[in-house]
């Protein structure tokens, strides 16, 4: 998995990418922890806290400032994941931050949320 995200951020094969997480994200050899019509969150190949969540959309939406005009229901769903990954992980109990980047902050061709803990520990998950 590592290797496929660094493949992403080369920006000639970020399009390539994203159609292929679109169309075959069932493909990856990942341990899904939450998953919608919309959303799939697995933990992050590369964590930077102790929990470390990635939450991809399966449409490849690009930008937060496209997903008004593309769906705005995309909201809802996320959020519905995050409330389940927060009780899962007793997030309410050990803090967390969901993060978005955007703009040249955007590493990762597919706009998605990172949901983190810093003082979260393993044993409790």
């Amino acid at each position: 998995m590592r290797w496929l995200l660094a493949a992403a951020r080369w920006k000639p094969l970020g399009h390539i990418f994203q159609f292929l997480f679109i169309h075959m994200n069932h493909l990856l050899p990942v341990e899904r922890l939450c998953e919608n019509a919309d959303w799939l969150a697995l933990l992050h190949p590369q964590p930077d806290y102790p929990l470390h969540i990635l939450i991809l959309p399966t449409r490849g939406t690009t930008r937060l400032s496209d997903v008004c005009r593309v769906d705005p229901g995309l909201y809802n769903s996320l959020f519905e994941v995050v409330r389940e990954l927060i009780e899962r992980f007793d997030l309410d109990t050990y803090g967390y931050r969901l993060i978005t980047n955007g703009g040249p902050n955007q590493s990762f061709p597919i706009w998605h949320w990172h949901l983190v803990s810093e003082n979260w520990e393993a044993e409790s998950g």
